[in-house]
């Protein structure tokens, strides 16, 4: 993980970026990842096929030509005739990430916008999840184009993935992107179980309910929703004229009103708790992570929590 650095972007005044990775937690997350990717790689993550593994398939007598490392000698011993073990074969694992490149993601009043959490936790995933032969693959919408990019193993796919995010601006204009049916797409080109992390800030309708679920039944998801303290409540600085960049609707606002930055945070909060109880319905683990302060601790946190 010491070169997870090296795939962050140049920051600039109009993208920040994700801000410094401590090398410390990004060991803590190579640990929490590895384990969760340990857990998914038994039972229904294993292969049917016999070859090199963890887990016994059976013993058998030794013949020319087998590797003679495969020797088991208690059964050797036991039985006076060379044996040899054959293990189950350990199917690599497969990581998702479904990115939302909306224009909401690049909303930002804090340390960094929404788009550059996402960035970072594109990194910190994206490296671990490559490992070993594992393969990552991409699913992201709200941009100008929809990327599929097919799973991929090293970091060659990763790069790739915030090259294409970076060149590519947010769509513009009206328009609502889909979390919906980038969801249906990823479900459709995962062929084998997989671990899934959704990275968006879940604004707007919330059609992508059924879609979830669906993908919850056949893989392993986890939400990691990106939220900026200014979504969260309204600062008194007079009049105020707000536009929905995904609608196009404007609205007058005047922030000198105590009642009225008391009902949007009472809004805010309840819509962010709609949020949480819809994705615990659905069965995914569920994340916040903020453009304030550090983000990357909280990641680390909930992933030892919630290893299974």
């Amino acid at each position: 993980m010491r070169n997870a650095g090296a795939l962050l972007a140049r920051p600039t005044p109009a993208r920040p970026g994700p801000g410094p990775m401590a090398e410390g937690l990004l060991r803590a997350l190579d640990v929490s990842v590895g384990r969760r990717v340990e857990g998914l790689l038994a039972g229904d993550f294993r292969s049917n096929l016999l070859g090199t593994g963890s887990e016994l398939a059976l013993m058998r007598p030794y013949v020319a030509g087998d590797d003679v490392r495969r020797i088991d000698w208690n059964v050797t011993a036991r039985t006076g005739e060379p044996h040899v073990r054959v293990d189950l074969a350990e199917r690599v694992l497969v990581t998702w990430l479904v990115l939302d490149a909306s224009v909401s993601m690049q909303f930002g009043t804090a340390d960094r916008r929404k788009a550059d959490v996402a960035e970072g936790v594109a990194v910190a995933i994206g490296h671990l999840a490559t490992r070993r032969g594992n393969r990552l693959g991409v699913v992201a919408f709200g941009g100008e184009d929809e990327i599929a990019i097919p799973p991929r193993q090293g970091r060659v796919g990763l790069v790739g993935l915030l090259a294409a995010l970076r060149s590519q601006p947010p769509r513009e204009g009206p328009g609502a992107s889909s979390l919906a049916v980038a969801l249906r797409r990823a479900g459709g080109l995962a062929r084998q179980r997989s671990l899934v992390v959704v990275v968006s800030d879940f604004r707007g309708d919330q059609e992508w309910r059924r879609p979830l679920l669906e993908l919850a039944g056949h893989h392993d998801v986890v939400a990691v929703e990106i939220r900026d303290p200014r979504e969260e409540e309204l600062p008194n600085v007079g009049l105020l004229y707000l536009v929905d960049p995904e609608t196009g609707r404007q609205l007058r606002v005047d922030t000198r009103s105590r009642r009225l930055r008391e009902r949007f945070a009472v809004a805010s909060a309840a819509e962010r708790t709609q949020v949480a109880r819809a994705l615990a319905a659905v069965g995914v683990r569920h994340v916040v992570l903020s453009t304030s302060g550090d983000w990357l601790r909280p990641l680390v946190t909930f992933l030892r929590r919630s290893r299974g």
